[in-house]
Parts: C-alpha cells; sequence; structure tokens
C-alpha cells in the first residue's frame, strides 16, 4: 500500500465527506515555489494555489521567517488585548486601498471569507434595518455559513438551507440595465465579486462597476465587493475594483491576503467608515498575530518583487498560449491577471483536472465547462509555458475517457 492510499483510507475514517465521498486523490508532503510533491514522491505544477491563497507561492522565506518570529513572540491574544502585527496589517489596507490617506476606512479581522461575508451582512442590517432586500448576482458566491450563503447565486448551493434573514433578489451578473431594476428604496446593498471565481473566473463588461456604484448612490443602497479571491493583486492590481471608478463601501478580504494562513477581512470604507461597533461582532482568533505577520510578510513581497506586473506579464502570455493551441475542446479564456478561466466546449471539466493531474499539474474544476487556472503570483513564464505545452495532450485524455 502507498503512503497515499494510507492516508486516504485514514482519512475517510476520521475526517466528514463534505468535499466528496472518497478523500482527495493527492495527499501533498511539502511544496517549494509553485511545486507540491505528494506523500510518494510525485510532483506537480501548482496552478490551484489552495484555492487561489498561496499568492506567493510554498514555503516562501520571508513568509517562513515572519511567522516562525512571531511565533516565538506571541501566538494569540483574542480580541482583549491589541498587538502590533494587527495594527500594523490594518494600516497597510488602508493605504492600499487609498495611498494618498485622504479616504478614512476601518477593518475587522475575522478568519475567512465567509465570516467577511457575514460580518458585512451584519453591518449592512445596522446600516438599513428598514431595508430587507439585498441584491446579489446569478452565481455568486461568497462562502458556506449561513448569512453568505444566502447571497449564493446557484440553486444547487443555496436551497436546502433556506428560508434566510434577507431576502436576497438575484440578476444576471455583468448586466447593468437588469441591476438598475432591481435596486429599489426596499434595497439595503447590493453584493457583488469584481470578477466571479466559483463561476468560472466570469469577468463583466468594463464599466460594470462603475455602474454599480452609480446604481447604489441613485437608490441609497450600500455597495459590496467580494475581493476574496480577486484581491491582494491577482489581477494586477491590489484590489480589482481599482481598474474603475468602483469604491466600494465595504469590501471583504481573505484567502491570498497571508499567503494560505486562516484569515478574513470585513473593510468599511468613506462614509460607512466607523464600521461595525461595540458589541455588535467579534471574533476569538480573528486578527491572529501568527497570521497579521504572515499576511505582512506577504504585502512586502507582493511589493518588492513586483508580483503584480508578473501577474498581468505572466497572466497575458497563458490566456495568449492557451488560445494558440487551437485545441477543439477549447472555447476560449476569460478573466484577468494570473486568475484565468478555460472555457471548454464539452461539459468534460472534472475529465481535464484529472488528466492534468496525471501529467502533474493541479487545476481546479469549478464548473463542468470551466477549469480555474489560479497559481501563484510568482509563476515564471517558463512554467506557463510548461503547462501550455503539455495542455493538448491533456485534453486529448480527457476527450478519450
Amino acid at each position: 500500500m502507498t503512503r497515499t492510499l494510507d492516508l486516504r483510507e485514514r482519512f475517510n475514517k476520521a475526517l466528514m465527506p463534505t468535499y466528496d465521498d472518497y478523500a482527495p486523490e493527492v495527499a501533498l508532503s511539502h511544496g517549494k515555489g509553485c511545486r507540491v510533491t505528494d506523500l510518494d514522491g510525485h510532483e506537480y505544477l501548482d496552478l490551484a494555489a489552495g484555492l487561489a491563497a498561496s499568492v506567493v507561492g510554498h514555503a516562501h522565506p520571508d513568509v517562513v521567517a515572519a511567522m516562525t518570529a512571531q511565533a516565538g513572540q506571541l501566538i494569540h491574544t483574542s480580541n482583549q488585548y491589541c498587538h502590533e502585527r494587527e495594527v500594523e496589517l490594518a494600516e497597510r489596507i488602508q493605504r492600499m486601498l487609498d495611498p494618498t490617506g485622504t479616504t478614512d476606512s476601518r477593518v475587522f479581522f475575522c478568519n475567512s471569507g465567509a465570516e467577511a461575508s457575514e460580518a458585512a451582512l451584519k453591518f449592512v442590517r445596522r446600516q438599513r434595518p428598514d431595508r430587507p432586500v439585498v441584491v446579489a448576482a446569478a452565481d455568486a458566491f461568497h462562502g458556506r455559513t449561513m448569512g453568505a450563503l444566502a447571497l449564493a447565486g446557484v440553486p444547487s448551493v443555496r436551497d436546502a438551507y433556506a428560508p434566510y434573514v434577507f431576502e436576497i433578489r438575484f440578476v444576471p451578473f455583468g448586466d447593468a440595465e437588469a441591476l438598475a431594476g432591481a435596486v429599489r428604496d426596499d434595497t439595503a446593498a447590493v453584493f457583488l465579486e469584481p470578477i466571479q471565481g466559483e463561476a468560472g473566473v466570469v469577468r463583466p463588461p468594463d464599466g460594470y462597476l462603475a455602474a454599480a456604484r452609480r446604481i447604489c448612490d441613485a437608490a441609497g443602497a450600500m455597495f459590496v465587493l467580494d475581493e476574496v479571491q480577486s484581491g491582494i493583486g491577482r489581477t494586477g492590481r491590489w484590489f480589482a475594483h481599482q481598474f474603475e471608478d468602483a469604491r466600494p463601501d465595504v469590501m471583504t478580504l481573505s484567502k491570498g491576503l497571508a499567503g494560505g494562513l486562516p484569515i478574513g477581512a470585513c473593510v468599511s470604507i468613506g462614509d460607512y467608515a466607523d464600521g461595525l461597533q461595540v458589541g455588535q461582532h467579534g471574533s476569538t482568533f480573528g486578527g491572529n498575530p501568527v497570521s497579521c505577520a504572515a499576511a505582512l510578510a506577504v504585502l512586502d513581497v507582493i511589493e518588492r518583487d513586483h508580483l503584480m506586473d508578473n501577474a498581468v506579464t505572466v497572466g497575458d502570455e497563458l490566456a495568449a498560449g492557451i488560445t494558440s493551441i487551437g485545441h477543439p475542446l477549447v472555447a476560449g479564456v476569460r478573466g484577468r491577471g494570473l486568475w484565468r478561466g478555460l472555457v471548454l466546449t464539452e461539459p468534460l471539466g472534472v475529465q481535464v483536472s484529472e488528466a492534468a493531474k496525471a501529467a502533474g499539474f493541479l487545476i481546479s474544476a469549478v464548473r463542468t465547462q470551466a477549469i480555474r487556472i489560479s497559481p501563484p503570483l510568482i509563476l515564471a513564464s517558463e512554467e506557463a509555458g510548461e503547462f501550455v505545452g503539455a495542455l493538448p495532450g491533456i485534453l486529448d485524455a480527457a476527450a478519450a475517457g
């Protein structure tokens, strides 16, 4: 029996089968940069990055050093005390939002994107108690806790847990006219992803977010942007909404913020900068010193090594390379930076993901006809080319079954 098979059998006896009816096929042992190795020594080029979280790759020495130093000083405090790393990270996020310092904002730290969504929903309810409706997008995903799940525009994910606290009005993503028609005087807020991640990396038309901002202003609704996947440099800017004049009232973050350690943030901005008040919310582990230290190191690496520029350059090379192979299974490539959706002509997403795994590449089949490619932002042109070169064989294997 291999070490992987042994661990999978132990997994099945110890963990709930929440992701599949059998343990994951790959049991990872360690990683370095953009590559990971399983328990039996097989190496993979990681183009999934832990669901887009490992933005500076695996075992980055700067992040490891920051975590180690902080763990040797202070691992946990709870929210009854403050510590330097938490304040430094909040200040850093404020500067990332507005380097000029003219826009006021406040940060609430939690542990995940779903928790950040919950905090945002609670804030919306406090600010608009007389407005019972929230507008969200079809195919949206904002997390799996009950409040966040209400916003999921995917009936198969959402319907079994209804009813929800808010009435959610869903509109087609990217359709500004439909959004304008849905946002009325009963609307507390609009929740959107700048680019939809779990839907298959769906990018809206240029100007859509700016239009959403205007629509919210006209109706007196709050504008909430979920930058959990799109944030922290993945698209080539710190936050994807910075490509347009579309500053939100509330922004949620997680995934890449600490390079893979659990962290989330809900940021209140501008007229709403005061945020949640005493007793309205909390988190035992929110703002954890080790996670905050890791996050500061991640942001330093992204800035110092010009990884947002790399995301644009290598992301464009990757998209162009995939398009150039001219394979009949490739319908197109969408997205931005190092966050791409490979769109298929046939519903073979799982088969493509499995064939890629067999060839030594980790990717995510987020839809039957869409593959998410979200590698670390350190991905080199040669590594992107390695995948493009292998892709025709991967697609052939998937089509052959």
